[in-house]
């Protein structure tokens, strides 16, 4: 008896060391970062995204606005992780905005990676409404149509009418079951 009580207090505290070393690593990599380094590292995104995801610069071209979040940190402890990231929202291939990206996962996971994210407004009120907002969260303010591996085969400007669509992608293309469902995105000085 004795014993099955020290393992659900131990298991409390290892979920509360987990969740403080998720934070504490969001907090290290959450250092502000310069315009000038957003928009270089939105540029080498923007370049990757349109070399591998077929259909990709299609949808960059039909867009009304694209925010680029890269270098995304995602880390996870068991089944606790959280994501943050700084960004830049272009219009006409002009940056107009920064933002930032806060959220949390839930599930286990283990480990830290680095991906980039692109949300692409199809529609001008999907994107007037995301930069009137002073907090835009995923799920309440909006919903993101994410498309992944396994989806990109029929990807194209005439199939995928939604008013957001979103892309996960790191080095090897487009990743599979990805989501950004209750993030913060946050408009930030830059």
């Amino acid at each position: 008896m004795k014993m099955a009580g020290f393992f659900r207090k131990g298991s409390l505290w290892v979920a509360v060391a987990a969740i403080f070393m998720v934070f504490s690593f969001l907090a290290t990599v959450s250092s502000a970062k310069t315009a000038k380094e957003i928009n270089r590292e939105a540029n080498a995104a923007l370049k990757l995204f349109s070399e591998q995801v077929p259909g990709g610069k299609a949808f960059l071209k039909a867009s009304k606005g694209v925010l680029v979040m890269p270098n995304l940190e995602k880390v996870g402890v068991g089944p606790v992780g959280g994501e943050y990231g700084q960004g830049a929202l272009r219009t006409g291939g002009k940056t107009v905005d920064y933002y930032s990206l806060t959220g949390g996962a839930f599930g286990f996971t283990v480990g830290a990676e680095k991906v980039h994210l692109i949300l692409v407004f199809m529609q001008e009120q999907a994107f007037t409404k995301f930069r009137a907002s002073s907090g835009w969260e995923t799920g309440v303010d909006g919903t993101v149509t994410f498309i992944d591996k396994g989806k990109e085969k029929a990807l194209t400007t005439e199939t995928i009418k939604d008013p957001i669509v979103g892309f996960f992608f790191g080095e090897k293309g487009l990743m599979a079951n990805a989501t950004v469902e209750g993030a913060k995105f946050t408009k930030i000085k830059r």
